[in-house]
């Protein structure tokens, strides 16, 4: 491989770390052909993708970048390293990953992630990753914390109606039989 060509992969993977706001690094070591391909089918059905790159490749395109990444190179990239790329959901590729080391093999570990240029170093960071929430999970939460009040506000009118209507049937009623 030439330097225009390493230059070349070394542009395309800083667009791609550029349009994916989330992406995670793994190691894969000794992991079959089928059960990598198996992880690669997993990440495509959840709308992810998955990469096996050259650590200065990952190192040199962190580089160019704006954020400060550097606790990646010095921690993470060793060994055989593959990159799970996630545009919206920052949980998601944790899910995965240990959605796979439960089904298929122990073999695939998680070395660190970047979620919003925040970085997750170490396999004990993956359990607390799994547990955040994604944007339409906290958006959720939040139409529903919105719309509680109001509910609230609907049922104290509707039971008030009520009320209101009985009083007025029982003075209704009173003037009749007067």
């Amino acid at each position: 491989m030439n330097r225009e060509e390493k230059a070349q992969i070394i542009e395309d993977l800083q667009e791609k770390f550029r349009n994916n706001m989330h992406f995670y690094i793994t190691d894969a070591t000794g992991m079959t052909v089928a059960e990598v391909n198996a992880l690669r089918r997993q990440c495509f059905q959840s709308g992810l993708e998955y990469r096996v790159i050259k650590n200065t490749f990952i190192a040199k395109a962190l580089e160019g970048l704006d954020a400060d990444f550097s606790g990646l190179n010095e921690k993470v990239l060793k060994g055989f390293s593959g990159v799970l790329f996630s545009k919206e959901n920052g949980n998601a590729p944790a899910k995965l990953i240990q959605d796979f080391q439960k089904k298929n093999s122990k073999k695939l570990t998680f070395k660190g992630a970047s979620i919003d240029s925040d970085l997750f170093i170490g396999a004990e960071q993956l359990e607390m990753l799994t547990k955040l929430k994604s944007k339409q999970e906290l958006i959720g939460e939040i139409i529903g914390l919105l719309n509680s009040p109001v509910q609230n506000v609907l049922g104290a009118l509707n039971s008030g109606k009520h009320i209101i209507a009985g009083v007025v049937k029982t003075l209704q009623e009173k003037q009749q039989s007067e």
